[in-house]
Parts: structure tokens; C-alpha cells; sequence
């Protein structure tokens, strides 16, 4: 059996057994021999490793979730786990996959009528089609399920899309993309899946980005995009099927928070042995083993509190404001251990050759997707003082 990762202070990963163990596992394996060795390449040069898809594909986990697909269903632990192994590894991939399954695939399967979720889960599943989720507006974030003003018009079996998406991983080169639009007849929110080299649909790469370079995030125009009924997601009719989704995959943004602390504490440690000044390791004093002990309580802390998360998923007793204390607490502790990192990397911190850098800026990316530390932080206090704050 594997080591654990160093970071996993109180073995955490031994509550998975047998098969799903074996499963993470694998993963494991793959992304340090294929992921990591390449992550700073494509991170500088912005461009994804497209290579990579198929052999994601051959490690049969992109399904595993779902009941319309066949094989033996994943804990949400297993779920968590992968989601921070993956982090742990490479962010960019991370967000790229939790954007193809959990993001793309969730809504179909969450959404889809049995025959969408026939005609478009399987191939998802194999990887030869990838996903793509778009909901977030050049003008609207936070503010999107009352903003949203891309439209949808009915036009006897077709639906004709207009607007503008921003912000949307895998978008480039998506074979299905979620788009999420407003009716204009009864002024709900409803979800439409646009196929690759639909009329009207353009994908544009956004450029200069500092955060997860290697995620191709695009601006989307939709300029009478006509998409065929047969394509709207039949279970998706208000803003609340929308948020359904992202409660769930809020929890998986906590779990990659995570794998960025157990990398970043982990580059931290080694480099505190290695790093001779006056005289000895940097990992004799005193202050650097101060460092070393807060990114290793907050990443401890951290992933207590998603494994719980995961079980009351399992229970099936988690509400969103479960979810939404996990994300917004990770993702705050986790800008605290790579910038503790950082500090104790001095000015090796600031370049690729010690990934800690890529991990600084790709956390900042983690801290603001999936619903600002804000805006979380509204919703559990909403579920605590049973008083809305927001506007």
C-alpha cells in the first residue's frame, strides 16, 4: 500500500477501504508520472494538455457518480478525495475535470430527461465528448440568478439563445456546453446543453490570466444561437435547479482548497530540510517551524471539516449552508498556507522551478469560483440566524 500524502497528519485517506482505496490510488499514480511532470510547462505557456484526455479517460472515473451509468457507485468520500488528489497535483486539471463532470455532467444528469442523460452521459463518461458549464456573465457573478440576461426565446421546437457568458472553463474546445438562459416568456431560468459548431455560438479564449493559466476559459457569444427543444434540459425550469448543481460542486471547490494545502505545506517542508543558511537546515528554527505547523493545522482543520461534509452527503442530511461554510473556510485558510509557503520559500517562491508559485496564484482563482467567500458566508448566516442578509 502507498504512503500517504505527507500533508495527511491524521490519515484521513485510511477511512476509504478496499476497491475505492485502490481507486484513489491509481489516481494517484497517474498524476504524478503524467500531471506533475508537465504542470509548470503548460501553467507558463497557458495552454492545455490535450494529450492528457484520453488517458484520463482509461482510468474509468469520469462516471463513476452517476446512476444512469453502470459500475459500482463512489462514497462522496472517494468523490472528495480524487477532487484534492487532483489538486494536490496540478489545479488546472483539477478545474478542468470538475468542470467536464461535476459542472457539465452534473447538470445533465441532475436535469437531463432518461433519454438526454441516455444520449449524452455515456460519452461523456468515456471522455470522447467533454463538457463545458456556462452560467457566470461578463456583467454578473454574485448577482446572476436575479441578472441573468441571457435570453432564450421559443420558436416552435427551437429555442433561439442570446447573450453573452464569461469566465467558462473548457469552453474552447467543449463538445457540450450547459448554457444557462432566461426565458423570455415566463422570465425563469432554464438550461439548454449547445453542441459544438452550433450557428451562432463562439467560444473566444480569454488571454493574460495569472490563475490557473492552463484552463482554457472563454468568453462565450451567443448571437441567435438556435438550439432544438430536444436540447433543453427538461428538468432544469428555475434558478433553483441551477443552484442545486452548484451546491454540490461548492463542496468539491473545498476539497481541492485542500489539495493546495497539502502540496503547498509539503514543497514548504521539503525545501525547510533542504535550504542551508547559517549553517543549518531553515527547518532548525524556531519561526520556520511556527510557518510549517500553521499550514499544517490549517490544512488538517481543512480537510476534518470536508470529510465530515462528505459523510452528511453520503446521509444524505447536508443542506447547502453545509456546503457553503466548507468552501468559504477552506478557501480562506488556503490563501493563508500558500502565502505562508511563500514566505518561506523567500524569492524561490516567485518562480515555477519550486511550483509554489503556480500554486499562490492558482489559489486566488479557488478562493473566488464556485461563490465568493461573500456571498458563503451570507448563506450560512442566513441558515444560522434564520435572517437573510442578502440585498
Amino acid at each position: 500500500m502507498a504512503e500517504l500524502l505527507t500533508g495527511d497528519f491524521y490519515a484521513f485517506e485510511e477511512l476509504l477501504a478496499g476497491e475505492e482505496r485502490e481507486t484513489l490510488l491509481r489516481v494517484r499514480e497517474f498524476l504524478r508520472e503524467k500531471v506533475v511532470p508537465i504542470a509548470n510547462d503548460y501553467w507558463a505557456r497557458a495552454e492545455f494538455p490535450t494529450h492528457l484526455v484520453k488517458e484520463y479517460a482509461e482510468l474509468g472515473i469520469a462516471g463513476l457518480a452517476f446512476e444512469e451509468l453502470p459500475g459500482p457507485k463512489p462514497s462522496s468520500l472517494l468523490s472528495g478525495f480524487l477532487a484534492m488528489e487532483m489538486a494536490h497535483a496540478d489545479p488546472s486539471m483539477a478545474t478542468f475535470y470538475g468542470v467536464h463532470t461535476g459542472l457539465a455532467m452534473g447538470s445533465i444528469a441532475a436535469c437531463g430527461s432518461a433519454e438526454q442523460r441516455a444520449r449524452w452521459l455515456p460519452a461523456m463518461s468515456a471522455m470522447e465528448q467533454i463538457g463545458a458549464f456556462a452560467l457566470t456573465e461578463p456583467d454578473g457573478g454574485s448577482d446572476v440568478s436575479g441578472g441573468m440576461r441571457t435570453t432564450a426565446r421559443r420558436e416552435g421546437d427551437t429555442w433561439v439563445l442570446d447573450g453573452a457568458k464569461r469566465w467558462i472553463g473548457n469552453a474552447t474546445f467543449a463538445d457540450l456546453v450547459v448554457v444557462w438562459a432566461r426565458d423570455t416568456d415566463d422570465g425563469h431560468v432554464k438550461g439548454f446543453v449547445v453542441e459544438k459548431g452550433t450557428p451562432g455560438f463562439t467560444a473566444t479564449k480569454i488571454e493574460n490570466k495569472i490563475a490557473l493559466r492552463s484552463v482554457q476559459n472563454a468568453d462565450i457569444t451567443l448571437d441567435g444561437c438556435r438550439v432544438p427543444e430536444a436540447n433543453r434540459l427538461e428538468g432544469a425550469n428555475s434558478f433553483r435547479d441551477t443552484a442545486g448543481i452548484l451546491r454540490r460542486t461548492r463542496s468539491g471547490v473545498a476539497w481541492q482548497a485542500v489539495g493546495v494545502m497539502l502540496a503547498a505545506y509539503e514543497i514548504a517542508l521539503d525545501y525547510a530540510k533542504e535550504r542551508e543558511q547559517f549553517g543549518r537546515p531553515i527547518g532548525k528554527f524556531q519561526l520556520v517551524q511556527d510557518l510549517l505547523v500553521r499550514m499544517l493545522g490549517n490544512a488538517t482543520g481543512s480537510l476534518g471539516m470536508v470529510v465530515r461534509l462528505a459523510q452528511l452527503q453520503d446521509a444524505g442530511t447536508y443542506r447547502d449552508e453545509h456546503s457553503a461554510l466548507a468552501k468559504a473556510y477552506c478557501t480562506t485558510r488556503m490563501r493563508e498556507v500558500v502565502g505562508w509557503a511563500r514566505e518561506l520559500l523567500a524569492g524561490n517562491g516567485i518562480v515555477l522551478d519550486y511550483d509554489i508559485g503556480r500554486f499562490v496564484a492558482d489559489a486566488e482563482a479557488l478562493y473566488s469560483y464556485e461563490g465568493t467567500r461573500e456571498i458563503n458566508t451570507l448563506i450560512v448566516g442566513r441558515a444560522v440566524t434564520g435572517l437573510s442578509a442578502f440585498v
